[in-house]
Formats: structure tokens, sequence, C-alpha cells
């Protein structure tokens, strides 16, 4: 697979593009099983499923962690889970579109921030005027569904930042996977007790478990695959797709109505990505990648999760 993605930047962007859509129709589809598990419900089934994948790749030697890899793999484990469990409940009240694109503002932020080109002042301005296009501040407006989404955005602004901590201080993805192990375990005891409350039905358990499957093993594979063989600028322009994705399956598969002004705020949002993201110095480009250990000594590249 890998020997066909060289110098086919098409392929790997329809990779990164095929990663986007998983994710956002397992986030769609995990919403199916809200009314009975709850966001925090499928949240734990995800988190659950996103442990066995890496550590069945990883195998993290939690024994071996020091004190000094252990602080930021918890921290990182905290971050995880806050960030889809806001993710997930921001979805429930505000809609899969909306959520999403807010949520995007923290890895925007991070990457204008670690940037500071001239470009990048562009961006926010445009991000800034897209979120206000897509919640349309009013009385009706659920100011604690956005929020819970802004709560995600700091999140996954965190979540980066403390990754990069991690990836220079434990080799590998076992920093990633450890901290996956602690955020499954950390929201296990939820699980438990939505369980033992609500009792849902088996279609409930299927929903969260192809939730966990499209939104984790999906995207990572592929990431694993297409990563070494691509440019940051098709990493960029493919990860700024993902609001406008969202907005679609939501529209989609949830019926969930976008206004005129509201589509507008997405595709500013999606612009501002893209600015951010691509070009020459972009954050794409300086991202630190994480290496998995591979047989006969060399190793692979993967994304963060």
């Amino acid at each position: 697979m890998t020997s066909k993605l060289e110098g086919r930047p098409g392929r790997g962007f329809a990779c990164i593009v095929t990663g986007a859509l998983s994710t956002q129709t397992g986030a769609a589809v995990g919403s199916f099983a809200f009314s009975t598990l709850g966001p925090l419900g499928v949240v734990a089934v995800r988190q659950i499923a996103a442990a066995l994948i890496l550590c069945s790749i990883a195998r993290p030697r939690l024994r071996s962690f020091t004190g000094a890899q252990w602080r930021p793999v918890i921290l990182l484990a905290v971050f995880f889970a806050t960030m889809n469990g806001a993710l997930y409940m921001a979805i429930d009240r505000v809609g899969l579109g909306t959520a999403v694109t807010i949520e995007f503002l923290g890895p925007l932020a991070v990457a204008i921030w670690s940037s500071r080109r001239g470009r990048d002042i562009l961006a926010a301005g445009l991000a800034l005027l897209g979120v206000i296009l897509l919640t349309g501040p009013g009385p009706t407006t659920d100011f604690v569904g956005i929020g819970i989404a802004l709560i995600g955005a700091v999140s996954w602004a965190g979540y980066i930042l403390t990754n990069r901590v991690v990836g220079q201080r434990v080799p590998g993805v076992q920093g990633t996977a450890a901290a996956t192990i602690l955020s499954s375990l950390g929201l296990l005891p939820v699980l438990v007790m939505i369980i033992w409350h609500t009792q849902p039905p088996l279609e409930a358990y299927l929903f969260a478990a192809v939730a966990g499957l499209l939104s984790t093993a999906v995207p990572y594979a592929l990431d694993l695959i297409v990563l070494r063989h691509i440019s940051p600028l098709i990493f960029g322009v493919g990860m700024s797709l993902h609001p406008l994705f969202a907005a679609t399956i939501g529209l989609v598969v949830l019926q969930q109505q976008l206004p005129l002004l509201a589509w507008a705020g997405v595709l500013l949002v999606v612009l501002s990505n893209g600015l951010t993201l691509t070009g020459p110095q972009s954050a794409a480009g300086a991202a630190p990648r994480l290496r998995l250990p591979r047989r006969g000594g060399r190793r692979r590249s993967a994304s963060p999760m």
C-alpha cells in the first residue's frame, strides 16, 4: 500500500479525506446511542477501543516509566478524556457540525501561536468571524453547548501541546497508549454506572462500538499508512476539511439543518485552518511525528491520536 502512495499525492489526500470522513461518521453513529448510553458512555466505549488498538500496536512498557514520564502521560490522559467527552456532549446539544467546528479552534490556536506568521492574523480573524456566523448569538442560542465545545477546544490544544512533551520523554507511541489506558480506566466507572441505571439495549453498544471503530481504528490505521508519504501541504488541507465534513454528515446522517450563515461560518473556519496549516513554515510541517518501532530495527511514523 505504501509503495503505491510514493509520488502520488492524490492517493495520499484520498486516504486523509477517508480518515476525516470516517472520524465524523463515527461521531454521527455514536450519537444514536446518546439516548441510552449518553455521550459519556459512548466516549467510554470509544476510549476502551482506542486503548485496545494502541496497546496492540505500541505494547507500552508501563513498569519502566519514570516519574518524569508519568506526569505528562497522566496530564495527556486528562486532556484525552476531556476532549472527547466535551465533543460528544456538545454534539448532543448543538449538533455535529457546530461542535466539531468550534472544537477545531483548539488546534488552530496552537498552530497560530506556533508559527506567528502574518497570514495567521488573517486566519484568526476569519475563524472568529466564522464562529460568530456559525453560532449566531441570540436569545435561543445554546450557550451551554457552545461553552462545552469551547472546553473541548481548549482540551484539544492542551492535548497537542502535552503530546509533544510525551513524545520527547517516552519512546514511540507508548506514552499515547498509556494515556489512552488511563483515560479509559477513568471513564470505566461512568460507563458501569450508566449501564447499571439505564440498562441500554444491545443496539446502543453496537452504535458505540462502531463509533470507536470509525473514529479511532480506521483513521489511525490510515495515518500509519500515509503520513510518511504525503507532504505537510496535503496533510494540512485534509485536516482543514474536518469541520465541513462534520457539518455535511450532520445534515445527511442526522438531519441537522444549519442556516446559510452557519454554513458560511463553517467555510470560514475551514479557510482559516487551511491558511494556517499550509504554506511555508506551516504548523503542519513543523509538527513532530511520533515513531513506532518495527521489526528489523526500522521505525515507522504515526500521528498523535
